[in-house]
């Protein structure tokens, strides 16, 4: 349960310059939202859904993103936990090599599989070009579209690559399907075209909306920024969880926030395999470097909840390839990243709770050495005040008999991630009025 202690990211624009036969090419390490969107009248903008970017690899799952991606139409889904009159997409270029140039993009409402909903589909701009070229290691946000969304819709959005990409930025574990066609069919409605498919995100970081729908949800918080960030590992990401029926804890978080009275969006900012104090080629940039981008500079965000800590501990326990050589961390090398973490959080204004590690017992990051770690982090976490609040999931989703192993029924069978019901135990062990 949350135990209560004590009690927008500031937009940067970028230069943007027009270079013929490209549309509209964009300059700069960050061209994004919320750093280099073009201000506009009216509200604010708020993340609805988010995913981390990470570097091309081969991943847990084939995927697309070594290869990239030439003369191809991708279509992605996703499901918003915020709703609003307009939308707008957020890009990520952060891990290529080269520019990315989208010959077209669309945004609509998700019929079914890699079909829209008929009369929904929209046509995206940037800078009112159809057109855009992100420079190596940009990022940034499309005009907004004239699109309404509920909370809990699903959002296809559609990218026309046709020149060679190279490797693709992408989110490795989606667990959400993904589709690919040869040609142009960013307007198709039907899924004719789109035979081919993945379980990862490619080059898109986010959909943020505005609005009557979300000027009435600020006016019933008082103006707050409210939009809640779970920032994590595998854990976190969801893995484990049923692929494309949203069943992430960030899922059953948002649909509790609802439940309750309180919607709130939720967004995730999990990367498999993360680790707070070392950066991996397949697990991404260490936790305490991406905290900013994947978090903070989130718009419209007022509380991250952090929990992360795990493969730190446990990697070097276990006979994993893809993170060697692991080094043994200590409890208070932990605590200091997370203490990197929690400054960064108040910098920005930004509410920060932490988590207590999940229980590892059973599983390949289990050792003695580890368990004392992660008891003595925890015990941190517990006692010393220094978040603003925190959730303890070390307890929640325990096995009554055996307080090292998660509970049978929240197991997901390697038991180290929980599985759809250890998910939902997640989000009910949070104390709603703390975050």
């Amino acid at each position: 349960m949350l135990s209560r202690t004590r009690t927008s990211a500031v937009a940067v624009t970028a230069a943007l310059a027009l270079t013929a036969g490209l549309g509209l090419a964009v300059t700069g390490a960050h061209a994004s939202g919320p750093r280099g969107s073009k201000p506009s009248a009216g509200p604010a903008w708020t993340a609805a859904w988010a995913a981390s970017p990470q570097r091309a690899s081969t991943g847990f799952k084939p995927n697309w993103s070594e290869d990239g991606f030439s003369g191809q139409t991708l279509r992605q889904v996703v499901r918003v936990t915020a709703g609003g009159e307009r939308a707008r997409i957020r890009l990520s270029n952060a891990y290529g090599t080269s520019p990315l140039h989208v010959a077209g993009a669309s945004v609509a409402r998700t019929a079914k599989g890699a079909a829209v909903e008929e009369g929904s589909l929209r046509r995206l701009t940037f800078e009112g070009r159809r057109s855009v070229s992100i420079p190596a290691h940009g990022q940034l946000s499309s005009d907004e579209a004239g699109l309404r969304l509920k909370p809990f819709e699903s959002v296809t959005v559609t990218l026309h690559l046709a020149r060679t990409t190279g490797p693709a930025t992408f989110h490795a574990q989606s667990f959400a399907t993904s589709y690919r066609a040869d040609g142009d069919h960013v307007a198709d409605a039907g899924a004719g075209a789109f035979g081919e498919t993945t379980e990862s995100w490619y080059f898109l970081s986010g959909v943020d909306v505005r609005g009557e729908r979300a000027r009435e949800r600020e006016g019933e918080r008082g103006g707050e920024r409210q939009g809640v960030v779970l920032f994590g590992d595998s854990i976190t990401d969801g893995f484990a969880s049923s692929t494309d029926r949203n069943r992430r804890w960030s899922d059953a978080l948002a649909e509790r926030l609802a439940d309750a009275g309180t919607p709130r969006p939720v967004l995730n900012a999990g990367i498999g395999g993360n680790l707070v104090l070392n950066d991996s080629a397949w697990y991404g940039e260490r936790g305490t470097a991406r905290f900013g981008r994947d978090a903070l500079d989130l718009p419209g965000v007022g509380t991250v909840v952090v929990l992360e800590g795990l493969n730190d501990i446990g990697f070097s326990e276990s006979d994993t390839p893809t993170y060697k050589p692991a080094p043994e961390v200590s409890a208070e090398e932990l605590i200091a990243g997370h203490r990197k973490l929690i400054r960064a959080a108040r910098d920005k204004g930004v509410r920060v709770v932490g988590a207590t590690l999940l229980p590892l017992g059973g599983s390949d990051h289990y050792g003695e050495r580890a368990a004392k770690v992660s008891d003595a982090f925890n015990a941190w976490v517990r006692t010393s005040g220094e978040y603003d609040a925190y959730v303890d999931f070390d307890r929640a989703l325990a096995d009554p008999a055996d307080g090292e192993r998660i509970a049978p029924e929240y197991d997901s069978g390697d038991h180290l991630h929980p599985n759809d019901a250890g998910y939902r135990a997640m989000a009910h062990a949070v104390d709603l009025a703390t975050l």
